[in-house]
């Protein structure tokens, strides 16, 4: 697998608060959902492009993608009936630097989005955000009890290298329950 090039400080620096478009399509099986966008993704426009996060992994050892892809690879997932979003479009070198109003506000703005897309999962990557955004102050890891339309609402951990709760075999794990809770492909 070919490393991306390492952003310079400097364009991690200019990355601060600024935005990267999601991957998405319509009908999805799965939109997976970040907490946000980190200084990395936003410097290099890919998701979940810092080297030590989980997501890419995790994705390919629960059998959602046929091999590791690389962050650059990021539009295949949508072949694969798969996309990526973020509870928080702006980019911060850490989660804990977004308020609870920021929270709320991009879980509404999301809820417009799965309305508009309908994806047959939503899968929310992180316990705390779920938790802050959509006011479900109890909910765990795994399928939630409320659906957005049709659409069924699940959360995962984290996959940041920064979320020592869960091995990277634990967190495919998670991610396999969801896979193989999904219908067949047609």
């Amino acid at each position: 697998m070919t490393d991306l090039i390492r952003p310079t400080p400097e364009q991690l620096a200019a990355a601060r608060n600024t935005t990267i478009p999601d991957v998405t399509a319509p009908g999805l099986r799965v939109l997976f959902c970040g907490i946000n966008p980190g200084l990395w993704s936003g410097a290099t426009g890919h998701h979940f492009a810092r080297p030590g996060n989980r997501f890419w992994p995790a994705l390919h050892r629960s059998g959602f993608t046929p091999r590791r892809l690389r962050p650059d690879e990021q539009q295949e997932l949508t072949a694969l009936g798969l996309g990526i979003t973020n509870v928080v479009a702006r980019t911060t070198a850490k989660a804990d630097e977004l308020t609870a109003e920021e929270y709320r506000q991009g879980s509404a703005a999301l809820v417009e989005r799965v309305e508009r897309l309908r994806p047959h999962v939503l899968a929310v990557l992180g316990i705390g955000a779920y938790r802050t955004g959509f006011a479900r102050p109890r909910a765990r890891i795994g399928r939630q009890e409320v659906k957005i339309g049709d659409t069924e609402v699940w959360v995962l951990p984290n996959p940041s290298g920064l979320n020592a709760h869960y091995t990277l075999d634990g967190l495919a794990a998670e991610f396999r329950a969801l896979r193989e809770a999904l219908p067949p492909i047609d």
